[in-house]
């Protein structure tokens, strides 16, 4: 699993760490993702999402189908790497 929010598209980031004798050693500041289960009402069916926290507030926001819609268009999100589950 890819450290990608499929929402937003926010990756890690790089940066330092700098002690107190300011020596800066390479360290990453990661992504605030959850693995969250949506209800796809449009396609009436569910899907797995790795989201940020601000990738929820966008489907909060907009709902989940024009938040997919527009992060295919985008070029963020591939439908085909939507994981759907049986349920």
């Amino acid at each position: 699993m890819s450290k990608i929010c499929q929402i937003t598209g926010k990756q890690p980031m790089t940066g330092n760490n700098v002690s107190h004798s300011k020596r800066r050693t390479k360290r990453k500041f990661n992504v605030n993702l959850f693995t969250k289960k949506f209800y796809w009402v449009e396609e009436d069916l569910w899907i797995l999402l790795n989201v940020s926290a601000r990738g929820l507030r966008t489907i909060n926001k907009m709902g989940l189908d024009a938040a997919l819609k527009q992060a295919e268009r985008k070029g963020i999100l591939d439908f085909k790497d939507i994981k759907v589950l049986s349920m």
